[in-house]
């Protein structure tokens, strides 16, 4: 699991990468936009690490986190995904191995990610894993 946002990382080289590990390992790609200055991106991460959360994303996604900086960064990737001005930051995009989008939390479920708990995140997760794309 990634630490945090790292200003320096090609986004779309890592997004094709990501596709090709998710194509290969059966396994979905998971964009995560935010910022090291975000708390609640912060707290999104360390939900990532829980007991309850850490082993469903490391069986069903190949995580890529997208550093939107002061919204001054990555802005050309994070369009072509989601729209960052009603989604705020942590956002997340579920993404199938060829690429197409299965979800994207545009309606800002996750800009209040304090008020998450494992259990939210877990749902979430296994909602859009691989196998389940989108069942209820």
């Amino acid at each position: 699991m990634p630490k945090g946002f790292d200003a320096t990382r090609d986004a779309d080289a890592d997004i094709r990468t990501a596709l090709a590990t998710a194509a290969q390992s059966d396994r979905a790609v998971l964009l995560d936009f935010g910022a090291n200055w975000c708390p609640d991106c912060r707290v999104l991460h360390n939900l990532f690490r829980s007991p309850q959360v850490e082993p469903l994303l490391a069986k069903n996604y190949v995580v890529v986190p997208v550093d939107v900086g002061e919204f001054d960064r990555n802005l050309d990737v994070a369009a072509r995904y989601l729209d960052l001005a009603t989604s705020g930051i942590p956002a997340l995009v579920v993404l199938a191995p060829d690429g197409s989008v299965r979800t994207a939390t545009n309606d800002g479920s996750l800009a209040n990610a304090r008020n998450l708990d494992p259990g939210q995140v877990a749902a979430f997760l296994t909602r859009w894993a691989r196998g389940n794309a989108g069942r209820e």
